[in-house]
């Protein structure tokens, strides 16, 4: 998988497709299908320009289904049905997120015949737990209505129209999290660039709900003030991150999970000392490291969300027992193999 591009932004939508006002090839209902992401190493400093690793989780998806209807109300309007456990309660800022990628999507394909859409998700990633589930909830989206409308969309124009919804929802969005969740393996991902990892050993990725909604808006404008009130703490946080993330990309590609684990620990070392972890997580990843696991962190914004754990598969049942006694509510356990044996 190859993706560019050099700045992100939200987009100017390009030219109508096709040059009609209608779906000429529409469907009665489309479908689209995202899964949830954790990042392994990069937080926060791959909106500074640094390097990213991220983990595409197969296991937390969702699903949406778009529909055109005939009942009266605004035109061109869209309306949004949440179900399953994590998505009955959607905040406003995630319906505008939506609402702006569907007007551009509109625009974009030339679709102005005034039907009222029905957009229907059901989702099985938690939300606020640094899981991409808004970036995936965009991506399906997305899919679901070109689907719909029998048109193919690009991968340029599917990541701008989920970067739309993501900068809604948290403001600069690096791009990773819009990537990552129709990826089929690990990516580094850089300046708008992401190329997939190939990893030639096995282990587990343990991850570990904390249960704490995190906000990465909330994240990212804490540490921001802390960069701008200590001169040149910025700098070396963004430098300490590339230099371990690139570290990472070695180790993984050399098959050394022990070094691998040891990253990832020291950049849970980096996100703590930026005060973006909590005592529940600081408790998850003690308890982590102590059954065994290779090496423990956050994943994601932080101040709440989930913990990663390197793990070797003999040790996954003790790590996972020690994880729920330390606090976590749920885990999910993603086999490295699995996710590049294709690759």
């Amino acid at each position: 998988m190859e993706f560019r591009q050099r700045e992100l932004r939200t987009p100017t939508p390009p030219a109508p497709v096709g040059g009609t006002a209608e779906c000429r090839h529409a469907r009665s209902v489309g479908t689209g299908r995202a899964h949830a992401k954790s990042i392994l190493l990069g937080e926060h400093a791959v909106v500074y320009g640094a390097p990213a690793l991220a983990l595409p989780v197969p296991q937390l998806s969702i699903t949406a289904s778009a529909g055109f209807s005939t009942r009266g109300g605004e035109p061109t309007g869209v309306s949004f049905t949440m179900t399953g456990s994590a998505w009955k309660q959607v905040g406003t800022q995630a319906s505008e997120g939506l609402r702006r990628l569907t007007t551009d999507f509109r625009a974009s394909m030339g679709l102005n015949d005034g039907r009222h859409l029905d957009v229907i998700i059901d989702g099985s990633i938690p939300l606020g737990r640094g899981l991409g589930s808004s970036a995936a909830c965009a991506r399906a989206v997305v899919l679901a209505l070109g689907d719909l409308c029998g048109r193919e969309v690009s991968q340029r124009m599917t990541f701008d129209l989920v970067q739309t919804s993501e900068n809604v929802m948290h403001g600069k969005a690096s791009g990773v999290d819009a990537v990552t969740v129709g990826a089929s393996a690990p990516l580094l991902f850089q300046a708008g660039e992401a190329r997939t990892l190939r990893v030639g050993w096995d282990a587990l990725f343990i991850i570990a709900d904390s249960g704490v909604v995190g906000s990465t808006r909330e994240a990212a404008d804490m540490l921001r003030e802390r960069f701008r009130l200590h001169a040149g703490t910025q700098e070396r946080f963004v430098r300490r991150a590339s230099e371990l993330t690139g570290e990472a990309v070695t180790t993984l590609a050399a098959g050394k999970p022990e070094e691998l684990g040891s990253l990832l620990t020291e950049y849970h070392g980096l996100l703590r000392e930026a005060g973006l972890s909590t005592d529940r997580i600081e408790a998850m990843v003690d308890a982590a490291l102590a059954a065994g696991s290779l090496g423990a962190k956050i994943t994601g914004g932080g101040l709440g969300g989930c913990v990663l754990a390197l793990t070797q598969p003999e040790q996954a049942g003790e790590v996972t027992r020690r994880l729920h006694e330390a606090g976590a509510v749920q885990t999910w356990i993603v086999p490295l193999r699995r996710l590049v044996s294709h690759v």
